[in-house]
């Protein structure tokens, strides 16, 4: 948990400064927040109004700059570099570690929890990742929903064995009972007609 307060801490930090900044004068800011060690999302930056407002203004190449680094990689910096202000080495760094982690984010999901299939839910210990682009809340909305159900569906099977389970220990404690209740009346029978037998010879010594 002590990375995520420290970035959260961190985030808290630039947005107020992106909060009291307009126009060219952000451009700095978005240079200190981008050039952070601390700092890998920038969702919550580009959320502020005065980052908004750069949107169609002389200024965008900041706001470019600052959604190059909550999505892009370093590839994308490269094919498109004139578009962009020149990036400082702290920045280059910044960038080349986000891309490393849209790759490893791809090839291996970076979450670490325990599900807990009884109550029905996922506990995220650990995550890291990007910020998300612009659509891409939709899909992994159904994503999410497409993994719910095949939960639910897991449930259902596992509760489906469970009454199984339950109802053949049922059968077979019921058979047995059976069992045993026929077994007490074979030996009834028997020690009936045991006694039967005993006082039919003690009768047959008697008349002799």
């Amino acid at each position: 948990m002590e990375i995520e307060e420290k970035q959260a801490e961190v985030i808290d930090h630039f947005v107020k400064q992106v909060s009291a900044q307009k126009g060219s004068a952000l451009g700095s800011v978005f240079v200190e927040a981008t050039s952070h060690p601390s700092l890998f999302a920038f969702s919550e930056i580009l959320a502020v109004p005065t980052v908004a407002e750069l949107e169609g203004t002389d200024n965008s190449v900041h706001l470019e700059m600052l959604r190059l680094f909550a999505h892009g990689t370093w590839s994308d910096y490269k094919r498109n570099s004139g578009k962009f202000p020149q990036l400082v080495p702290d920045q280059v760094l910044k960038l080349k570690q986000l891309t490393v982690l849209t790759l490893a984010e791809t090839k291996k999901g970076l979450v670490r929890g325990k599900l807990d299939q009884l109550q029905r839910y996922f506990e995220v210990q650990f995550a890291a990742g990007r910020d998300l682009r612009p659509g891409q809340l939709g899909s992994m909305i159904q994503t999410l929903s497409n993994w719910l159900a095949t939960s639910d569906n897991l449930l259902v099977t596992i509760q489906d064995k469970i009454k199984w389970a339950d109802t053949m220990s049922e059968l077979d404690k019921k058979h047995r009972k059976e069992l045993e209740d026929r077994v007490m009346e074979v030996k009834k029978a028997v020690s009936v007609k045991t006694e039967k037998v005993w006082s039919l010879k003690l009768q047959l010594v008697k008349c002799k």
